[in-house]
């Protein structure tokens, strides 16, 4: 205890060290935050990528110290900028006395401009060699200890802004989660789909199962619901004749958090009029292998302890084919609901409280719970049971099954599509059978949406369409375990 204490002790000292800094800047007329602007003109990765083309030139850059080391009338730093660090070499006849005095008194995590001309040491670092260093912005907390960083990922989560400072990598994830996205807003708008934005706060859930978020609109004196899918209102566009759009936004479920999830988390989804859910396959094989390929410059990539090639050409395997090739039932062989429930629970599994005992549900439940945790390289499962599947058009082969297909890697689902259902009558009693399952204690199933069905009376032609996530999709390129490691700012569990 007593050396918790000292611990708290040192710390409160060392505050208050840096407070005494800044009010002694302040009194000499000093103040680093009244400082508005630092014209930098050069990168620390650029500089140490082209030497040839920097060397001897005169340079400023910006950033924040990372490390420092006094010697006399000479000094060596480490300045990070949001490309990476760079060393400087400070000598006090060449900034002038009293500017290397106050030099000295700098602090780790202290944000700086510097302007002075590049070199190389004589251990062959390429540096700066300053000659005129302002400090920007004073920095009050001191930063983790250098050799160990910030690891505490609780702590890394919350204090993201920190993350970013001491781990490179962390930085590097949302690079590409940024790559990504504009990759993927290329591939579509190529293919000249319209990006456009629908409401996040809607007067009634649809478009997936899933628990919302309620909130109050006080104007109105009416509850709503922040979106858990884009789908519905972009299909209203589709019979509206915008044959093609997508939307790339933050969808929000009332679920639980996992490594795989979080309460909100962002989705592209995408539909195209005069088209099935075997176009929708080309395109999520498409954006993720491209991706892979334009990003990190290879189709092979890593994912939790598994070695993924996405290379296209990805295996289309029906549920039904992928039980019986995982779990042995041919359910392509079975045709009364009594037998499927039967040989479900033969293998230990069992259906959900609220669903009905069919051969669909039999199907489903054997997929989830054997197959999905065994599909390691990327694998389009299709051919989905009626009963999971409410807003999707039914196979003209087998009425049990219908036009839908979910995409796994590494056990994980990174993509979800359909032939869309369009005939309204069917929708009409799909929503129905939702409503009886709502009843029975499934808040998750879909609500009825008359101005949807409304829509699809007007005529609504054969249409594919597509949900990916795009934090998984990140999570695959970044090789992250954790969802986490992908939104910056995820939900966290208030501290006590």
């Amino acid at each position: 205890m007593a050396e918790n204490n000292n611990t708290v002790q040192d710390l409160s000292e060392l505050l208050q060290v840096r407070r005494d800094k800044l009010a002694a800047l302040i009194e000499e007329g000093k103040n680093p935050y009244e400082i508005t602007k630092f014209n930098f003109d050069s990168y620390a990765a650029d500089i140490k990528a082209d030497f040839e083309g920097f060397d001897g030139k005169t340079v400023k850059i910006a950033g924040r110290m990372m490390s420092k080391r006094v010697m006399g009338k000479a000094s060596f730093a480490s300045v990070q900028d949001t490309t990476g660090p760079i060393q400087l070499y400070v000598r006090r006849d060449d900034i002038g006395l009293d500017e290397y005095a106050a030099f000295k008194k700098f602090d780790i995590g202290d944000i700086v401009g510097i302007e002075g001309f590049v070199f190389k040491t004589q251990t062959g670092e390429i540096s700066i060699h300053v000659h005129k260093i302002d400090l920007l912005s004073k920095s009050l907390l001191p930063l983790p200890e250098k050799f160990h960083g910030l690891t505490n990922n609780d702590l890394r989560f919350r204090q993201r802004y920190v993350d970013l400072i001491m781990n490179q990598d962390v930085k590097r994830n949302f690079l590409i989660r940024a790559q990504f996205i504009k990759f993927m807003r290329n591939y579509l708008d190529e293919r000249k789909y319209i990006e456009v934005e629908t409401p996040v706060l809607n007067t009634i859930v649809g478009g997936a199962a899933a628990r919302p978020f309620v909130t109050h609109h006080n104007t109105l004196n009416i509850p709503m619901y922040m979106r858990i899918a884009t789908e519905l209102p972009l299909k209203r566009l589709i019979v509206g004749g915008m044959d093609r759009v997508y939307e790339i936004g933050r969808i929000f479920r009332n679920e639980g958090m996992d490594p795989k999830h979080n309460p909100e988390f962002t989705t592209v989804e995408l539909y195209e009029a005069y088209a099935d859910f075997h176009d929708m396959m080309d395109i999520a094989e498409g954006i993720i292998s491209g991706a892979a390929k334009e990003i990190l410059g290879t189709y092979e990539v890593e994912w939790l302890g598994e070695k993924i090639d996405l290379t296209p050409g990805w295996r289309r395997l029906t549920m039904v084919d992928a039980v019986k090739e995982y779990v042995g039932i041919d359910f392509g062989a079975i045709t009364d609901d009594a037998e499927a429930v039967a040989a479900a629970e033969k293998i230990g599994v069992e259906l959900a409280e609220t669903a009905d005992k069919t051969w669909g549900n039999a199907l489903y439940a054997c997929f989830d719970q054997r197959v999905e945790e065994k599909l390691i390289q990327p694998t389009f499962i299709t051919m989905y049971p009626v009963e999971v599947s409410p807003l999707t058009k039914a196979s003209p082969a087998d009425p049990r099954l219908t036009e839908r297909f979910e995409l796994f890697v590494c056990h994980s689902e990174l993509a979800n599509a359909y032939s869309e259902l369009n005939d309204p009558i069917v929708q009409r009693e799909r929503f129905l059978k939702q409503l009886e399952l709502r009843e029975r204690g499934d808040d998750e199933a879909e609500m009825l949406d008359e101005d949807f069905l409304t829509a699809m009376e007007y005529g609504m032609p054969p249409t594919g369409g597509m949900g990916i996530g795009i934090d998984r999709a990140v999570m695959l390129l970044t090789n992250s375990d954790s969802i986490r490691e992908v939104i910056l700012f995820p939900t966290m569990k208030p501290l006590d």
